[in-house]
């Protein structure tokens, strides 16, 4: 089953800083300020920040400006009146006071004195005209008021009166002025409510009322998700049915062999029918090649053992393969081991990680076969990776890297002075996350392949095409994004890992098990890499695509580690225990 696609709803403060910077941008204030109806603009808004690899509706990115400006509005009235100790209320002061502060607003004093109208008033200081000037116009089809047009909140001027100071009649210039006094009265009335408190109770309204919505629109998309599991499910059922009536139907024929002879022409004709009919349907879901898929996997198996380079002892060490894996800090040490160790263990001689300093200890402790330097994060990472590029054979991008600037920029240059020396790149876990923001970065590479997962692959997906993915049918989106990548080498990871170079696909069906833990994507990006050195260097993969094979050969072997190791540990089976059946899961599928 493939996993959630629901996202959350708290806003991250790295997210809140990407959208004010986008929102702030001259185009976006320029398009706010001059037209009422601006849904438009939010969209535009949303897109960009799903561009930037957050993925917000533009109703959530209104609804969050709309609470920060609130903030903003409490916070800066708060300083005016006590002396900047409500500057805290609003974490992003700054940027927002740097964004309005060349945009027209109504007078904060106003908010305050409107007594019970205060709510309103925030929310006509919120929009700027934006959001209430839009639910008007489209439901009526009309502008409400003119731009210019200044909105204010008054109370009716009545005359109150007061016994206690009409005592002495004598004066009549006292009596005639109690009208213009009664603003002063009302000003003294509502001074009694303390500052703090009102601004106490509007924040704890506002609060509510955003958890709210995040609420729902929560519940909504879980409803949405299940929905379309349940569909998911319902199409499997339906096809195992019809492979199970063709099955019997195929079984069934052979037994009227006994007939005459005379019938027994008419009788087989159905039978090639059926049998024909099924194998269609199978390879329509499972596979776009003109073989079945049980023929499939069997001639791709057989292409795989043509690659592997045989064991002879006029070799020398690193002729079967060098690997570098770029990858590893503080927090994620045991993704570039796993990589690292499971390439030795599929044949590579050598196996290099690159890693920051403070992990490099921790990850040389786990082996001492591996060969750890700890230079990813030093001022000159990249011209010190470089100078081992010539002894690297494949290059293994993204476990354990992490999602620091810093980090990806060294990455994003090392991935491109590997192209420049035509080795072959896999690319895994945060490495895609670099891809997701930069797809120029190994678009179009050949030798590139990607493997992502099903959150991986939906947030790539849908980052290049900018529209929702269509999850029914994953052969047609695996094949469109390898286009658009430029006929890149893909690998859907899942119940049925689907690879293509964009112009066919191949299922790997071999049977793992239901154990699923944190560490198996490794395990294939690790014997990923060394497989894709053999495919290139070996011309017994004739016209199939060389990344194809080597993709297959990777995603077959860590299936059938996942199934060996589950009939020894059943639910308690780790990727350790993945990675010490590599051996004997290799020479069954590729030396037998």
């Amino acid at each position: 089953m493939q996993a959630n696609t629901t996202r959350g709803f708290l806003w991250s403060d790295v997210e809140t800083r990407t959208l004010l910077n986008i929102w702030g941008e001259q185009d976006i204030q320029a398009a706010l300020d001059g037209n009422f109806r601006n849904s438009f603009v939010y969209r535009d808004v949303s897109r960009r920040l799903g561009a930037m690899g957050f993925e917000r509706t533009p109703e959530q990115c209104r609804v969050r400006i709309k609470s920060l400006k609130r903030q903003y509005l409490l916070a800066k009235e708060g300083n005016l009146r006590n002396n900047g100790q409500y500057h805290k209320i609003c974490k992003f002061y700054d940027t927002m006071e740097r964004i309005l502060s060349n945009r027209p607003a109504l007078d904060p004093q106003e908010f305050i004195e409107s007594g019970a109208g205060a709510e309103e008033a925030v929310d006509g200081l919120e929009e700027d005209g934006e959001d209430a000037q839009d639910v008007y116009s489209e439901s009526t089809g009309e502008c409400p008021y003119p731009a210019e047009t200044e909105v204010k909140l008054e109370y009716p001027t009545i005359p109150i009166p007061i016994p206690v100071k009409v005592t002495v009649g004598n004066n009549n210039s006292k009596s005639s002025n109690l009208p213009a006094r009664t603003p002063k009265r009302a000003r003294k009335r509502r001074a009694n409510f303390p500052m703090e408190k009102l601004m106490e109770q509007f924040l704890e309204q506002s609060a509510q009322a955003e958890d709210g919505f995040y609420r729902m629109e929560e519940q909504r998309l879980q409803a949405e998700d299940r929905r379309r599991e349940a569909e998911h499910a319902r199409e499997l059922h339906m096809l195992q049915m019809l492979g199970q009536m063709f099955s019997s139907i195929s079984s069934s024929r052979p037994g009227s062999a006994a007939t005459p002879s005379k019938t027994a022409p008419p009788a087989r004709a159905p039978v090639f029918s059926s049998a024909s009919l099924s194998c269609g349907l199978f390879e329509r879901y499972y596979s776009l090649g003109s073989t079945s898929h049980r023929g499939m996997d069997d001639d791709t198996l057989s292409l795989v053992k043509n690659i592997v380079p045989p064991l002879t002892s006029k070799k020398h060490k690193g002729q079967d393969g060098r690997i570098g894996i770029i990858g590893g800090c503080q927090d994620y040490t045991g993704a570039p081991y796993f990589a690292a160790i499971s390439a030795l263990k599929v044949g590579a001689d050598l196996s290099h990680v690159f890693c920051t300093k403070d992990a490099a200890t921790v990850i040389k402790s786990y082996s001492p076969e591996l060969i750890v330097h700890p230079v990813l994060d030093s001022p000159n990472a990249v011209e010190e990776i470089e100078k081992w590029l010539p002894r690297l054979h494949g290059l293994v991008v993204g476990p354990g890297l992490g999602r620091e600037d810093l980090l990806l920029k060294t990455a994003k240059e090392v991935i491109e002075k590997s192209k420049a020396r035509d080795i072959p790149i896999v690319i895994d876990a945060d490495g895609l996350w670099l891809v997701t923001q930069q797809p120029a970065v190994i678009q179009g590479y050949q030798k590139g392949i990607l493997t992502p997962n099903f959150m991986e692959f939906t947030r790539l997906y849908e980052s290049l095409h900018h529209e929702p993915m269509d999850s029914s049918d994953h052969q047609r989106n695996v094949m469109q994004l390898s286009v658009a990548m430029g006929n890149l080498t893909l690998v859907l990871k899942g119940e049925q890992d689907l690879i293509t170079d964009g112009s066919k696909v191949i299922s790997c069906s071999v049977e793992g098990s239901g154990r699923r833990c944190g560490g198996q994507g490794d395990l294939l990006s690790g014997s990923l890499g060394v497989l894709a050195h053999w495919a290139h260097a070996a011309s017994a993969a004739g016209t199939v695509n060389p990344s194809m094979v080597a993709a297959f050969g990777a995603c077959s072997l860590t299936r059938q580690c996942n199934s060996q190791a589950f009939q020894r540990h059943g639910r308690s089976t780790t990727t350790t225990d993945m990675i010490q059946e590599i051996g004997t899961a290799f020479k069954k599928l590729f030396e037998s």
